[in-house]
């Protein structure tokens, strides 16, 4: 089970994730932090510190918010990232190109 959650929208939005992402919530996922950005086209930063496993559709997910931030002259930033999912971003030198905190 994952959650979605927005904690703040002040000077960026800040949204908390919980749980697990995986293959079969990512789609969910990806339309709550859109249905949350499409409202205030601001910075996201995720807290990751309640987030307990991602799998690699969920390395695309964060790739295509990435992206889709970055058209629009945003930032996207990962703070309070657990080792072991650190480790998936580092493998795929998405650690280059993200903010991971």
């Amino acid at each position: 089970m994952q959650q979605v959650k927005l904690i703040s929208a002040e000077e960026k939005l800040v949204i908390s994730l919980s749980g697990e992402i995986d293959s079969a919530t990512v789609d969910e996922f990806y339309n709550e932090v859109f249905a949350i950005y499409s409202h205030t086209k601001m910075d996201i930063q995720f807290d990751c510190t309640a987030l307990t496993f991602i799998d690699s559709t969920t390395l695309g997910t964060f790739v295509k918010i990435f992206k889709h931030l970055r058209e629009d002259g945003k930032v996207m930033s990962l703070k309070n990232v657990q080792p072991r999912i650190r480790k998936l971003f580092h493998i795929c030198s998405l650690d280059t190109i993200m903010e991971i905190d």
